[in-house]
C-alpha cells in the first residue's frame, strides 16, 4: 500500500516538472529569443518555479521564525539545534537579516531553520517584504513571543497568517513568567481579536512553551567539610515541547506539506507568468476573440442545416480557445479545450446555454425555410432573416466564450490532470482532521472546491 506522503510528494514533482517543460520556450535562450521581453519579464517566476522543483526534488523543508526584537528567536533556532550557531545576545537587533543553516534531524529528513530580524526593528515596507519573502519560502512558521503579547505583535501574527502556512506559536523565557500558560495566552489572543471575531490565528495545541536560553540561577553548594558556598549556574534549555511537536509534524504530514507548499507557490508564480503574458499580447488576444467571432457568424449564419450549426459553433469556440492557449504560450490538446469550454459553459450559466439552444432552434427554422424556399422571395427574405440572427448571437457567444478562455488561462497551467490546483485539491481532500494540514484545508478549500 503506497504511502500518501509519498504520493504527494511524487505528484507535486511531476506537476512542476510538467509546467517547467510548458514554459521551455522562455527558459532555453535560444528558444527565449523569439520573445526576448516576455522571458525577460518572466524570469523571476521562472527561477522561482526552478527552485521550488529544486526544494521538493531534495526534500527540503524549510522552517522559518519570526517574531519581535529581543524575543529570542535565535536562542531558539540554537536550542533547537544543541548547538550555539547563531549569535545571540543582551543587545537588540543581533539579526540584521535572514540566516539559514541547516538542522539534521534524521537521514531522510532535510531542515533548513530560517531566522530572522525582529519584525519591529526594519521600517515600513522593507519589513513587510522581507517577512513575505520569507514566509513564501517556508514550509512551517515558528512565531516567538514572550511574556504579554502586544498588539503589535498580534498584528505580525495576522499578517503571518495571510500567507497560509501553518504556524506554532512558540512562548519563550518561561522560565520568567512562570504563572503563564496555554489557557491564558490564548485568552490573551482572543481579547486582541475580539475587534475582530473572524480572525482566529490559533488554537490552544498551536501554542508551545520552551525556555530556549534560561536565566541563570544562583546554586548553593555545600562541600563535605561543611563549608557553603554560592554559584551561578544555567540551566539546559527546555526545548523538548517544541522539537517533539516539530518532529510530529514532519514525521505525520511533513512531505503532504512540502508538496503543498510548493504547489501553491507554483500556482500563483503560473497565474504572474500568464498575467504578464495576457498583459503583453493582449492586442493580439482582441484580434483573434474577433476573428474568431467573425468566422463563427460566418459559419453558423450561412450554414442551411441545424445540427450542423451547433456542430460548427462548438467546433469554432474550442478552435478559439486552443488559439489563445498557443498565444500565451500555453500547450493544449483538444480535451483539454473541451473542459475548458465545458467549464465556461457552466460557469456563465444559462446565457451561453442558451446561445446553443437558440443557435439549433433558429437552426431547425432556417432548414425548414431552405427546403422550402424554392424560387419564392419571401422564403428566401426569412431564410435571411433567420441567418442574420442566428449569425449575431452565434458571434456574441464566441465573443463571450473568448473572454471567458481569456479569463480562465490567466490561472496559467493550473488546470488538467497534473495541474498544480488539481493536485492541491487531492491532498486537501485526503488530510486526516489530527494534523496540522487540516487547517490549511480550511483556509484554502474554498478556492480549490472543497
Amino acid at each position: 500500500m503506497s504511502n500518501p506522503q509519498e504520493t504527494h510528494l511524487n505528484r507535486a514533482r511531476a506537476s512542476l516538472r510538467q509546467t517547467l517543460s510548458w514554459y521551455a520556450h522562455l527558459r532555453k535562450p535560444k528558444q527565449s529569443l523569439s520573445n526576448p521581453e516576455l522571458a525577460a519579464i518572466v524570469k523571476p517566476e521562472l527561477d522561482l518555479l526552478t527552485s521550488t522543483l529544486n526544494k521538493l526534488e531534495s526534500n527540503l523543508i524549510k522552517i522559518a521564525v519570526f517574531g519581535l526584537v529581543s524575543r529570542g528567536k535565535s536562542a531558539v533556532l540554537n536550542a533547537l539545534m544543541g548547538q550555539n550557531i547563531l549569535q545571540t545576545g543582551p543587545l537588540n537587533g543581533v539579526t540584521q537579516y535572514p540566516r539559514s543553516v541547516r538542522w539534521v534531524v534524521s537521514e531522510k529528513a532535510q531542515v533548513e531553520l530560517i531566522d530572522t530580524p525582529g519584525l519591529d526593528e526594519i521600517e515600513g515596507e522593507i519589513r513587510a517584504q522581507m517577512a513575505r519573502d520569507v514566509a513564501q519560502q517556508a514550509d512551517l512558521i515558528l512565531f516567538v513571543v514572550s511574556g504579554d503579547i502586544t498588539r503589535t505583535e498580534y498584528q505580525a501574527l495576522l499578517e503571518l497568517r495571510k500567507s497560509q502556512k501553518p504556524l506554532i506559536l512558540v512562548f519563550n523565557k518561561i522560565d520568567l513568567y512562570p504563572d503563564t500558560d496555554r489557557r491564558s495566552i490564548y485568552k490573551n489572543l482572543q481579547q486582541l481579536g475580539s475587534a475582530n471575531p473572524r480572525a482566529k490565528p490559533l488554537q490552544p495545541d498551536e501554542i508551545v512553551m520552551v525556555a530556549a536560553e534560561p536565566a541563570a540561577m544562583e546554586v548553593r553548594v555545600e562541600y563535605p567539610d561543611g563549608n557553603v558556598s554560592y554559584e551561578w549556574e544555567t540551566p539546559p534549555p527546555q526545548i523538548d515541547e517544541l522539537k517533539q511537536t516539530i518532529l510530529k509534524i514532519l514525521n505525520r504530514e511533513g512531505r503532504s506539506l512540502l508538496a503543498l507548499n510548493a504547489l501553491v507557490q507554483a500556482r500563483e508564480a503560473e497565474e504572474a507568468i500568464a498575467q504578464k503574458t495576457i498583459e503583453q499580447r493582449e492586442q493580439e488576444a482582441e484580434e483573434i476573440i474577433w476573428q474568431y467571432t467573425k468566422y463563427k457568424s460566418l459559419a453558423v449564419g450561412l450554414n442551411p442545416v441545424a445540427f450542423l450549426d451547433v456542430i460548427a459553433g462548438t467546433i469554432a469556440d474550442l478552435a478559439l480557445i486552443r488559439s489563445l492557449a498557443r498565444l500565451y504560450g500555453l500547450p493544449m490538446t483538444s480535451y483539454q479545450a473541451t473542459k475548458i469550454l465545458r467549464t465556461i459553459l457552466l460557469s456563465t450559466g444559462g446565457l451561453l446555454l442558451g446561445e446553443l439552444g437558440s443557435s439549433f432552434l433558429l437552426g431547425v427554422g432556417k432548414t425548414a425555410t431552405a427546403i422550402a424556399s424554392g424560387d419564392n422571395p419571401v422564403n428566401i427574405t426569412a431564410f435571411a432573416g433567420t441567418a442574420i440572427t442566428q449569425a449575431g448571437i452565434a458571434g456574441y457567444g464566441a465573443y463571450a466564450i473568448g473572454k471567458a478562455a481569456q479569463s480562465y488561462l490567466e490561472k496559467g497551467c493550473s488546470w488538467g490532470q497534473l495541474g498544480a490546483s488539481t493536485v492541491i485539491q487531492e491532498i486537501l481532500i485526503q488530510v486526516p482532521k489530527d494534523t496540522i494540514l487540516y487547517r490549511l484545508r480550511q483556509e484554502l478549500g474554498g478556492k480549490f472546491g472543497i
